[in-house]
């Protein structure tokens, strides 16, 4: 079972990248008595694949991120795990 923001945050990421495969994990209660949790917002891991990041530093992934769950942060999200990762990933290189 999912939390309502593990929803709403998964809906957004599948909205803002091509093709993208998510899953979101909420943490929250893992962190309860945190600052964060106290104000009400979550923590969360959030597992992405898209070919968006292909070719991309896992800076710049971790950036596109964020920027499309700025509505979210803070009042929502208080802390954000993420794996972001391109299919090529995990393919062998062809070079020979």
């Amino acid at each position: 079972m999912t939390s309502p923001r593990a929803d709403r945050i998964k809906t957004v990421l599948e909205h803002a990248f091509t093709s993208a495969r998510v899953t979101v994990h909420d943490d929250s209660a893992r962190h309860a008595g945190h600052a964060g949790a106290r104000g009400g917002a979550g923590h969360f891991a959030v597992r992405i694949e898209s070919q968006d990041f292909a070719g991309r530093s896992r800076l710049e992934r971790h950036r596109l991120v964020y920027q499309a769950l700025a509505d979210l942060l803070p009042r929502e999200i208080h802390a954000l795990n993420i794996e972001a990762v391109s299919p090529d990933d995990d393919r062998p290189s062809r070079k020979q």
